[in-house]
């Protein structure tokens, strides 16, 4: 009977592995599929290609920001660019993102802008504050915290009446947190437009993915909760795209939640304070960068001959000069003033509080 329930249970976790196969539009290798082919369009796919570059730019250029010491720890994330980009670009502009401290490109195409990030890692408070008339929520740095203020946002929303949905992002990490599961059931008992999108890069800094859990993907989690759940090659963003504006559209219509699994790779370090070759072969790395959601879609504009060597070269320059303006504006500011981390944890500071403040200034003077 043991032998028998073993198979079965062995059987049930091929067959959800199956029911969500992973969903592509173009390939590595940059050629479409049928699917793809009907939905093609030349400039939609040049305005990802802007964003994933711009984002990769940036996101390099503070690392040697970081390594310079003219920001603090950064969180890395080359190679999940397509992921954050292409569920970004498929939001309205009222709707709301919920990032992790990691989640740069996506904020950075929904509207946040680069100085704003730089001060963020740079200490400045200013740093969690969104442009006028955008829903950014800031970086969450606890794991899955903000899966549950999407929850709550996107209630809020339905309340209203309003067609706004909220997405989360997070980690695969962050789906062994409780606060996964709760975000899950409590949108799912009552039917609230919010999307949760795990990012898959198949490590929660050094636990890889077998060690975390046994189901055979992210996506088959939303079983359990009886809500759609999507499996998507997190480095085609134009599937991203396509699967994350689904979702939304399922929120605004139906008030439904989706879970959305990309399954993507970090190139680098969890962070700047992190050294990957302890826990993971680097040649991995190189190998997935026949992946690469930059130059996959490079190799799409070229194949379906929409591809210009002049626009590329003048996008580059352009992005360069946009950097290094934002760097020239956020090191034009004062050094950010240590005791502003008391002032937003209550409305009214509690006496410990207020004590540890005390403190701080007098170590200051």
């Amino acid at each position: 009977m043991e032998g028998f329930i073993t198979q079965q249970l062995s059987l049930e976790a091929k067959r959800q592995e199956e029911n969500f196969p992973i969903y592509q539009l173009v390939t590595p290798e940059g050629e479409l599929t049928d699917d793809g082919e009907r939905i093609y369009n030349a400039e939609l796919v040049r305005r990802m290609y802007k964003h994933v570059l711009r984002a990769r730019l940036f996101d390099r250029k503070a690392v040697n920001l970081q390594r310079q010491g003219r920001i603090g720890t950064y969180a890395p994330f080359e190679g999940q660019e397509a992921a954050q980009i292409g569920s970004a670009m498929a939001l309205d502009e009222k709707d709301w993102i919920f990032p992790t401290y990691r989640d740069h490109a996506a904020t950075l195409t929904f509207g946040h802008s680069m100085v704003h990030v730089l001060l963020y890692w740079a200490g400045r408070f200013e740093g969690c504050i969104p442009p006028q008339g955008k829903h950014i929520f800031p970086p969450a740095v606890p794991i899955a915290t903000q899966i549950l203020h999407a929850v709550g946002a996107a209630w809020a929303e339905k309340m209203k009446g309003t067609a706004q949905v909220a997405l989360a992002y997070f980690g695969d990490g962050a789906t062994s947190e409780g606060d996964f599961h709760e975000g899950l059931n409590f949108a799912s008992v009552f039917d609230v437009p919010v999307i949760f999108f795990c990012q898959n890069n198949g490590y929660a800094i050094s636990v890889p993915v077998e060690r975390q859990m046994r189901s055979k993907t992210i996506a088959q989690k939303a079983l359990a909760y009886d809500m759609a759940g999507v499996r998507v090659d997190g480095n085609d963003c134009l599937a991203v795209y396509h699967a994350t504006k689904m979702a939304a559209q399922r929120a605004r219509d139906e008030q439904e939640p989706t879970l959305i699994e990309a399954v993507t790779w970090r190139y680098g370090a969890h962070t700047t304070a992190d050294d990957p070759t302890k826990y993971r072969d680097q040649k991995q790395s190189e190998e997935r960068r026949k992946y690469d959601p930059l130059l996959r879609l490079e190799k799409l504009l070229r194949g379906q001959g929409d591809w210009d060597d002049t626009w590329a070269e003048s996008l580059h320059q352009t992005l360069q000069q946009e950097i290094e303006q934002a760097v020239r504006e956020i090191e034009s500011y004062p050094k950010a003033d240590v005791t502003h981390m008391f002032d937003h944890v209550f409305a009214v500071p509690t006496w410990n509080i207020r004590e540890q403040r005390q403190y701080c200034q007098s170590l200051l003077k």
